[in-house]
C-alpha cells in the first residue's frame, strides 16, 4: 500500500527516539549530545523536506535518517584545513600549502609548542629575549649575512625592506639641505622587473604602500646599466633588483648583473636590495634547474639587503626573511610595523629546525621535502610509479592503467619555465569521467589531488611518498 506524504510525515523518528538507540552511544562518547542532537534534527529536516517536495520514495525511513545523521557528523568533525596528497608533480604547490614541512620542523612544533617555550626569554639571563634570535644566527652562519631578520612573508619583508632605506637615507640627510627631508624618495627598478604574483600583490603596489616612489628604468625586455645610472638623483634611497621567479623574458634580452648593480650603488653611495622571491640556500643546478639565484651568492656580490620566502625553496614555513648589513636590518627591526608582520613560536619553531637541517648540505637535501622532490631521480620516480601502478590494479582491477614518461615543474613561483623529468601513473576511469574522478579524489580521505591530462588521470609521482600508494590504490578501490 503505497504510503501519503501526510502517513510518512507522521513515521518520522522523533530525535528523542533516535538518541536512544544504540548506535548512538558511540557517537555520543565522540561527539557530545549537542553535535548528535543537532545531526539527527538536522537529518530529519532533510528528510521531511524530500517527503513534503514529493522526492522521499524509500522505505527504511529510520534507517536512512540515521544514515545521513552519521554522514553529517563524520563531516562537522572533519577539520576544513587537512592533510592531502599532491599527485600533481608540482612541488611548490600555492594550492595546496607550498612547501611541506620536514618531520625535524614537525617535531619541533610538536616539543616545543606542548607547553610554554622561551619564546622572548634569554634562559642564560633570565631576562627578556628578542624572538628573531632564535634563527638569527642560523641564517648569518648559513648565508655569510651580517645580519638578519624575519617577518611573516616576503612581501612584508619587501614593504619593510624598502621603507627602511627611505627613512635611512633621510635619518642620515645632512643637516643643511632639510627640504630633502620632506620629499619622497624613489627607488630604482627595472621595467622588465616589475612582478605581479597572486593575492594581488604588485611591485608598483607595495613600493607605493611602503612610502616610496618607483622609478623604472630600461624596457620590458632590456635594462642596462647606464639606465639605472642616467636615473639616480638627490632622491635615489636605492637601487633594486627583482628575481623574476614565477615568468621569463626569452629572446632578445639583457638584464644587469648584482654585482654590477652593488658597483654602481657604491659608485653613488646608495644601498642595493635584491628580491630573491623563492631564495634558494643550494645551488639547484645539479637538479637539472638552472637561473635560480642562490642567498649566499647575492650577499657575496655585496647586495646590502637580501629577502626572500620562507616556504619555498627553503622548504620551511612561511616566513619572509631579511638578510644584509646590520645598520640596515636594525633600521628594520625599529619600525614600528614589525610587530604587524612578526612570526609567532610556531612558526619560529619550524623554521628553526628547517635551517638547522642546511648546516650539511646532504643532509638537507634528504630532509627537506622541497629539497628531497626536486633533486629525486627520474629512475627513482619511475620505480614508485611502477610500485603504484600494480597497487592500483590489484585493488582496482583495472587493465587501463599505465606508467608513462612526463613532466614535473617546481611551481609556486619558482623556476616557472624550467622542467624535471618525472614518471607519472596514467589511469582512464571508464565507469565517469576524468573530471568527476577528479572531483570524487579529492572528497577522499584523505583527499588526492590529480592532474587531468587527454580525459585521463595523471599521478605524477614526483610529489608523492612511499606511505601514500596504498592510500591512493585504496581510495580508488572505493570509486570501482
Amino acid at each position: 500500500m503505497a504510503h501519503t506524504s501526510g502517513d510518512l510525515l507522521r513515521e518520522l523518528p522523533a530525535v528523542g527516539k533516535l538518541l536512544a538507540r544504540d548506535e548512538v552511544r558511540g557517537w555520543l562518547a565522540e561527539n557530545g549530545e549537542a553535535v548528535v542532537a543537532d545531526a539527527l534534527r538536522e537529518a530529519v529536516d532533510r528528510h521531511r523536506e524530500l517527503i513534503q517536495a514529493g522526492d522521499w520514495n524509500g522505505s527504511a525511513l529510520d534507517d536512512s535518517v540515521m544514515q545521513m545523521a552519521e554522514e553529517i557528523i563524520t563531516h562537522q568533525s572533519r577539520p576544513a584545513l587537512r592533510r592531502v596528497i599532491n599527485a600533481t608533480g608540482i612541488v611548490l604547490h600555492t594550492g595546496l600549502g607550498r612547501a611541506p614541512l620536514s618531520e625535524a620542523a614537525i617535531e619541533a612544533i610538536r616539543s616545543g609548542a606542548s607547553g610554554y617555550c622561551n619564546l622572548e626569554l634569554d634562559l642564560d639571563s633570565g631576562e627578556r629575549g628578542r624572538r628573531v634570535d632564535h634563527v638569527r644566527e642560523l641564517l648569518c652562519k648559513l648565508t655569510g649575512a651580517e645580519a638578519a631578520t624575519v617577518v611573516n612573508n616576503n612581501a612584508a619583508a619587501t614593504l619593510l625592506v624598502l621603507r627602511a632605506v627611505a627613512d635611512f637615507h633621510d635619518t642620515n640627510t645632512e643637516a643643511d639641505k632639510p627640504a630633502k627631508r620632506f620629499r619622497k624618495r624613489n627607488v630604482i627598478v627595472s621595467r622588465g622587473q616589475l612582478i605581479e604574483i597572486g593575492g594581488s600583490f604588485r611591485l608598483p603596489d607595495i613600493m607605493k604602500a611602503s612610502g616610496v616612489q618607483l622609478k623604472e628604468v630600461g624596457t620590458t625586455n632590456r635594462t642596462r646599466l647606464a639606465d639605472y645610472e642616467q636615473a639616480i638623483d638627490e632622491r635615489t634611497a636605492a637601487l633594486m633588483r627583482v628575481h623574476t621567479s614565477n615568468y621569463r623574458v626569452a629572446g632578445f634580452t639583457e638584464e644587469v648583473a648584482i654585482g654590477e648593480l652593488v658597483e654602481l650603488g657604491r659608485k653613488h653611495n646608495l644601498p642595493v636590495i635584491d628580491d630573491l622571491g623563492s631564495g634558494a640556500l643550494v645551488d639547484l643546478q645539479s637538479a637539472g634547474l638552472a637561473g635560480e639565484p642562490v642567498v649566499g651568492a647575492s650577499l657575496a656580490a655585496g647586495a646590502d639587503l637580501v629577502c626572500f620566502s620562507g616556504d619555498k625553496l627553503l622548504g620551511g614555513p612561511q616566513a619572509g626573511i631579511i638578510l644584509g648589513r646590520a645598520q640596515y636590518v636594525r633600521a628594520i627591526e625599529k619600525s614600528p610595523l614589525m610587530r604587524t608582520y612578526r612570526l609567532d613560536k610556531l612558526v619560529l619553531l619550524a623554521l628553526e629546525a628547517t635551517l638547522r637541517a642546511y648546516l650539511d648540505e646532504d643532509r638537507a637535501r634528504a630532509e627537506i621535502p622541497t629539497l628531497a622532490m626536486i633533486f629525486r631521480p627520474a629512475e627513482q620516480i619511475r620505480e614508485v610509479a611502477c610500485r603504484l601502478a600494480e597497487a592500483i590494479r590489484v585493488k582496482s582491477e583495472s587493465a587501463t592503467v599505465e606508467v608513462v614518461e612526463d613532466v614535473s615543474f617546481a611551481g609556486g613561483g619558482s623556476l616557472p619555465t624550467q622542467q624535471l623529468k618525472t614518471f607519472a601513473v596514467r589511469w582512464q576511469p571508464s565507469k565517469m569521467s576524468a573530471e568527476s574522478t577528479a572531483r570524487a579524489l579529492r572528497r577522499a580521505d584523505p583527499p588526492i589531488v590529480v592532474r587531468i591530462h587527454k580525459s585521463a588521470i595523471l599521478f605524477d609521482c614526483r610529489t608523492i611518498r612511499d606511505e601514500e600508494l596504498d592510500l591512493i590504490a585504496r581510495s580508488l578501490a572505493t570509486l570501482y
